[in-house]
């Protein structure tokens, strides 16, 4: 019978290099006391990475720039996955993942239905700022990430050409969604997306 360490090491080896875990992701393999040890160990011996109290990753190399970061991608997944939360980009961070600001904030800002507080990973902190049912009910959609965005740029700097990206870069079923979720929006981001989804038809 393998031990926990080494079916520990297998399943994070399936996932690949950079994926972030939790002890939570091991829990059928042995009670959560053997996880953890496990998991201390795996850290101890450089297998695994201890990122934050209970969040660790598989890391990734680089010939030249050595261990690199999880991506913050990886991170809110663990994240989710441990805390059962949802977590809605926004900030700097929303209007970046859209191509409408080409700065990545050090400090990354995510909404969420759980509790608020802040992760450090290095030189990046992750900010969980907990919010109304309302500004979640669009979490995960294309339509949430919108809305953030262009919270974030403000009423006065939206123009023509924030108007234009989105649209180039929105898909049809994009826009739909956009036209769905239009009661979730303030008055004046209702007026922008439906700019943004009017030509949605046209653009077959």
């Amino acid at each position: 019978m393998q031990s926990i360490d080494s079916r520990i090491v297998s399943r994070i080896y399936g996932r690949g290099k950079g994926c972030v875990v939790t002890p939570g992701d091991f829990m059928d393999l042995g009670s959560r006391q053997a996880v953890d040890l496990a998991l201390h160990r795996l850290a101890k011996k450089g297998t695994l990475r201890r990122l934050a109290r209970g969040l660790y990753d598989y890391p990734r190399t680089d010939s030249d720039l050595g261990l690199l970061s999880p991506t913050t991608d990886a991170i809110v997944k663990a994240l989710k996955g441990r805390d059962k939360i949802l977590l809605q980009p926004s900030g700097g961070y929303a209007a970046n993942l859209l191509g409408l600001s080409a700065q990545v904030p050090m400090k990354i800002v995510f909404l969420t239905d759980g509790l608020s507080r802040r992760v450090q990973i290095g030189k990046q902190v992750i900010v969980l700022k907990h919010t109304t049912p309302r500004a979640m009910a669009t979490a995960g959609l294309i339509s949430g990430l919108v809305i953030q965005a262009l919270r974030h740029l403000g009423q006065g700097h939206v123009d023509d050409a924030v108007v234009a990206r989105l649209q180039k870069r929105l898909s049809s079923d994009d826009k739909k969604q956009l036209l769905k979720d239009v009661r979730y929006a303030p008055a004046w981001i209702v007026a922008i997306l439906r700019r943004v989804a009017g030509p949605a038809e046209n653009d077959r």
